[in-house]
């Protein structure tokens, strides 16, 4: 085979490095071109322009007399913000909050006071009575035949007595002529003394029959609320039965137990000693809806050891009915009023270690530190007793970044220089208009 004939080797051609290294240096160029932009646009969104008044330069750029490095800025010394309120008069009830347990002025349970059939009842369950209402009736036949029994008796006796008694007259005539003996006489009279206690005696056995026929009517010895229903009619019952007929809870008046803490028990002593009418007022648990309104009633002769306070009880009409036993309520008693207390916002008052303090705002927009004495509390005030009067302005924010005699600016303030600074702006931009 000829060497014609066969195939040629390909043929590798090399670029020339010179046109890689120029690819090299234009992408270093880009790459540099695209940083420096995006460090311009960051510069851009960091640092917007000064608008038409020349504000940026004149109040707040760097170096300015407005700006963090220029005389005036934050770095020499600049006013806090705060929030500022007047210290005013007003008059501070004397509140004593505590939960309560609703108790029912009277509760009794209904038995019968003899023993028998019950026949009828007369009630509903959950009924309103009054005392003396008729709630059953016991079978009264037996009680009547014991009271006819008792009558009987008695007119049996009374007749023997009035024969007696004659015949003891007759005897004393008989006896002034001289015609029967003394003893006769004697013992007629004894006769009649001993038929006089007979006589009694039937009548008290007569009474206490007509008394056992009139329990044959069992009624409410107490005004309230009929319970359930624990006895049906036909069933024996008597006055040795635990459950009874019904349980009746008075519930107007009813009456609220609470407790007063020891350290608060002589206030209340004094009012109570001073017949004060102390007001109470019933809230349900969320203390969001009033339940009634009453009045002090009592205070225990004891403190409870194991949690310091001393049992008190408040009266409620509960003409409404809001109040039921065993509910448990919040309770607010009204000790009494101090009249024309200084308060100020709670946000106000600070503490310290050496005690309560507040910030007073002075006339030249410094503040002062004032320690006060604390009174009574509101939910949002607090009554100072000393260090403030009445129409000074104490702060009520911001004062975390306070100390004595530092200088303050008002919500409603003017940043100081803002003016200038616009003057200034609005100048420059001017003569620069004016230069050719």
């Amino acid at each position: 085979m000829d060497s014609q004939d066969m195939p040629s080797k390909p043929t590798v051609t090399i670029a020339p490095t010179r046109r890689s290294r120029r690819s090299k240096i234009i992408g270093g160029v880009i790459a540099v071109a695209a940083m420096a932009g995006l460090g311009g646009l960051a510069w851009h969104l960091t640092h917007p322009a000064t608008g038409a008044g020349g504000a940026t330069q004149g109040a707040g750029g760097p170096g300015g007399p407005g700006g963090p490095g220029g005389p005036g800025g934050r770095r020499g010394g600049a006013s806090t913000t705060v929030g500022v309120a007047t210290a005013e008069h007003a008059d501070v009830p004397v509140l004593l909050d505590a939960l309560g347990t609703v108790t029912a002025a009277a509760t009794t349970t209904v038995r019968p006071q003899v023993s028998g059939i019950l026949q009828k009842v007369l009630f509903k369950e959950g009924q309103m009575v009054k005392a003396g209402q008729v709630l059953a009736q016991i079978d009264p036949r037996q009680f009547e035949m014991a009271l006819l029994q008792a009558s009987g008796q008695r007119q049996r006796d009374e007749a023997q007595l009035e024969n007696a008694k004659l015949t003891l007259e007759r005897y004393r005539t008989l006896i002034t002529q001289d015609s029967i003996a003394r003893q006769d006489v004697d013992t007629q009279a004894a006769l009649v003394k001993q038929l006089e206690g007979t006589v009694m005696t039937d009548r008290a056995a007569e009474g206490m029959a007509r008394l056992n026929l009139g329990y044959t009517k069992v009624v409410a010895p107490i005004g309230g609320r009929v319970g359930l229903r624990v006895v049906d009619v036909g069933n024996l019952v008597g006055s040795s039965d635990a459950a009874g007929i019904a349980v009746i809870t008075q519930l107007s008046p009813i009456d609220v137990e609470f407790a007063v803490p020891q350290d608060q028990v002589p206030d209340v002593q004094e009012r109570a000693n001073e017949g004060a009418a102390l007001p109470a007022i019933a809230f349900d648990r969320t203390r969001s809806k009033e339940l009634g309104q009453g009045r002090f009633a009592a205070l225990d002769n004891q403190v409870d050891t194991q949690t310091g306070t001393v049992k008190a009880k408040a009266r409620f009409a509960n003409d409404k009915m809001a109040l039921f036993p065993s509910q448990f309520v919040n309770l607010r008693l009204e000790l009494r009023t101090i009249k024309d207390a200084v308060m100020v916002p709670v946000t106000a008052l600070r503490h310290g270690a050496s005690g309560d303090y507040v910030y007073v705002l002075n006339a030249d927009k410094t503040v002062s530190t004032r320690p006060v004495t604390r009174g009574q509390a509101t939910v949002d005030k607090v009554q100072l007793k000393t260090g403030v009067k009445a129409g000074e302005q104490v702060i009520t924010e911001g004062a975390d970044r306070l100390k004595d005699g530092a200088k303050v600016t008002l919500p409603g303030d003017k940043p100081a220089g803002a003016g200038a600074g616009g003057r200034r702006n609005r100048d420059g931009k001017g003569a620069k208009g004016s230069a050719p």
